[in-house]
């Protein structure tokens, strides 16, 4: 999962959190009924949905209270510990008082003791490994948000010594830009040097990978100010107003972004986002990504053993073909592939890109003769895709998304083409189930800007529907 957005992560947390009080309670209750020897047994006058629901509320308040989900004030594993037993005995008190004044006194004691023991190992163990994840070198890498600050003096300088002083270390600084390059090279805090001034800023949006822009100068302080806010828009990258905010002075209206007030570890920001707001629906995104890839790659094992044969005895050459693609916001990856084209096909590549049949930087040929026999089933099928439920795995791609692209084209696509990269690369998407070859590029760029400015869950799953029938018939290309 992208963690990148706190939103997304708080409400996973969250749901992961009340579905472990669930099988506490569940536990508990089947413990007390009949395996605790002596001390089994249930009172059947007590309404036990009503003492669970409580519970259940009780802890659901306790648990925001008490900042379990706000990693500023997750510092170490003891203060975790503490803070797990401090929302337990909370939310145990609240179920206390209630039952007196809803005259459910007879409640087992030994219940609740288990309840809140049960709930303590479990919900302390999430807190525990998120804690360390987040902190772990491979989550850095997967899920940390790059920020270019523009401004270097003492506003840049308590913006990054908070968000260096945060618990979470997802939060990466790449530099800080100035308005002239007088002083670049120069150290704003240790480990965050001046980049350079404005005029490269174009250039390092381009080249760097960069999540975030924040402002923290005032905009009418930075010549032209306008076209930098608008050229980040065009690229998809979110940015963010340090108060005092100056939009309305500078005139400044969205063509794509929206506008929301958001805090970055406890810093109020104006935020301009072109992509997706919609925090519950992309969390729910998320689960369906991961549920489906590990449930695509155990139905479909069989079928996917049977294809590497098929493979191995058709060519020479390896089963996979690995290749590296471009993801969020210009990360690289490795994308798996079943392979379908003779093993020297990137060398036989450069003989035929006069044969190419597609404009812009994408190579494709109607009847590529690097293309194997089982390699014309596989990509008819679309079966040749099948690996890339590994890299939704991964956190690297998602089921449904714009294609990723190769670095190569990525260095020929105009600014605004750019704006593609801003979302989760997928293994289908609106280009997908349109026809693929018979599309255009520049209409290949809009249809994935459209599915990024309109997405929706239910989007999502019309695609995968759609995708599923280009299978079943093979009509892919």
């Amino acid at each position: 999962m992208y963690l990148g957005n706190k939103k997304i992560l708080k409400y996973f947390l969250r749901l992961l959190d009340l579905a472990l009080l669930i099988v506490s309670m569940v536990a508990a209750y089947i413990l007390k009924k009949d395996f605790l020897g002596g001390y089994s047994g249930l009172s059947e006058n007590e309404n036990y949905f009503l003492v669970f629901f409580l519970m259940f509320l009780g802890c659901y308040v306790s648990f925001n209270f008490f900042g379990l989900y706000r990693a500023r004030e997750l510092r170490s594993i003891p203060n975790i510990l503490v803070k797990v037993l401090l929302a337990l005995g909370s939310a145990s008190i609240f179920l206390i008082v209630s039952l007196y004044i809803f005259h459910q006194a007879d409640i087992s004691r030994l219940l609740l003791l288990l309840i809140n023991s049960i709930a303590f190992v479990l919900v302390s163990l999430r807190a525990i490994l998120t804690y360390k994840y987040l902190h772990s070198g491979s989550s850095r890498e997967k899920n940390s948000v790059n920020i270019l600050i523009i401004g270097s003096k003492e506003r840049a300088k308590e913006t990054i010594k908070t968000i260096y002083s945060a618990p979470t270390n997802l939060l990466n600084v790449v530099g800080c830009l100035e308005l002239d390059d007088r002083r670049k090279g120069q150290d704003v805090v240790e480990g965050v040097k001046i980049l350079g001034g404005m005029n490269s800023f174009c250039s390092l949006l381009l080249n760097e990978v960069i999540d975030e822009v924040i402002f923290a100068i005032p905009l009418k302080k930075i010549p032209n100010v306008t076209s930098y806010i608008k050229f980040a828009e065009k690229l998809g990258i979110r940015i963010r107003i340090m108060p005092d905010w100056q939009l309305q002075k500078i005139m400044f209206r969205p063509e794509t972004a929206s506008i929301t007030f958001d805090d970055l570890v406890g810093l109020p920001t104006l935020l301009l986002s072109s992509t997706p707001r919609k925090d519950v629906q992309l969390l729910i995104k998320n689960i369906i990504d991961y549920v489906g890839a590990g449930l695509g790659l155990l139905i479909m094992s069989p079928l996917m053993l049977i294809i590497a044969i098929l493979i191995k005895l058709d060519s020479s050459g390896p089963v996979f073909f690995i290749q590296e693609r471009v993801g969020v916001n210009g990360r690289h990856f490795k994308l798996y592939k079943f392979r379908t084209m003779v093993k020297n096909a990137e060398e036989l590549k450069k003989k035929l890109e006069q044969q190419n049949e597609m404009d812009g930087p994408v190579f494709k040929i109607k009847n590529d003769p690097r293309i194997t026999r089982i390699g014309k089933i596989l990509r008819k099928t679309s079966l040749d895709e099948l690996p890339q439920l590994f890299n939704v795995l991964r956190g690297e791609m998602s089921l449904v998304g714009p294609r990723p692209p190769l670095p190569n084209e990525v260095e020929k696509y105009e600014p605004h083409q750019r704006r593609r990269l801003s979302m989760k690369p997928g293994l289908t998407c609106i280009w997908q189930v349109s026809g693929r070859n018979d599309v255009d590029f520049d209409s290949w760029m809009k249809m994935d800007l459209e599915y990024i400015d309109n997405w929706s869950l239910l989007l999502d799953l019309k695609l995968i529907f759609r995708t599923m029938l280009v299978v079943l018939l093979g009509t892919g290309r």
